[in-house]
Parts: C-alpha cells; sequence; structure tokens
C-alpha cells in the first residue's frame, strides 16, 4: 500500500489554496446546484490554508488572513448583483491571494 505524502505546511501556497476555495466552491455550487457542497470546498480550502499560516505567519496574521478570506466570501454576494457573478468572485479571490501571498507565502 502507498504512503501518502501530505505537504508541510510550510511548502504550501496559500495564495494558491484560497484561490481554488473562492472559484472552486463558487462554482461547485453553480455547477451542482447544491449550494453547501461549494460550502465543503469553500472550508477545506479555508482549513488548509489555516494551517500553513498558522506554520508560516503565525497566529495573528491567521486570525486576520482567515477574517478576509470569510469576508471575501460573504462580500462577493452583494458584489455580485453589482457587477455580475464572476466579476465579483474574481475581484474578492485577487483581493484575498494577494493578501495570502503578501502576507504568508512570501516570508
Amino acid at each position: 500500500m502507498a504512503m501518502i505524502n501530505i505537504k508541510k505546511p510550510a511548502e504550501v501556497s496559500t495564495a494558491t489554496t484560497v484561490t481554488l476555495g473562492l472559484i472552486g466552491g463558487w462554482v461547485t455550487a453553480k455547477e451542482t446546484g447544491i449550494r453547501p457542497l461549494g460550502g465543503v470546498i469553500l472550508a477545506a480550502a479555508g482549513l488548509w490554508a489555516g494551517r500553513s499560516w498558522l506554520d508560516k505567519a503565525g497566529a495573528p496574521t491567521t486570525a486576520a488572513l482567515s477574517a478576509g478570506y470569510l469576508a471575501a466570501f460573504g462580500a462577493s454576494h452583494p458584489l455580485a448583483k453589482k457587477i455580475g457573478a464572476w466579476p465579483a468572485v474574481l475581484t474578492v479571490t485577487a483581493a484575498t491571494a494577494g493578501a495570502a501571498y503578501a502576507f504568508s507565502d512570501a516570508k
């Protein structure tokens, strides 16, 4: 039986991970019609990124980036009513991934 190798937290690109969570969660919910399934993707990516943020940047940065990730999810909904779904999701994803890169991945 093969061993499963899980990346060490310091090796994870959290900018990529939050991008997967926000865009992947939205696409999953939209295409399946099962919103909670999109939420599972969103939550899994958030937990995976959080594990790395804690290792790379410490608890205060993890708390701030986690709050930003959740805020991005929440902000995408009213923003979508103003500019459309795809532009809203891409906008909040860019901001969140940029923050993840700047405050964690670039370290």
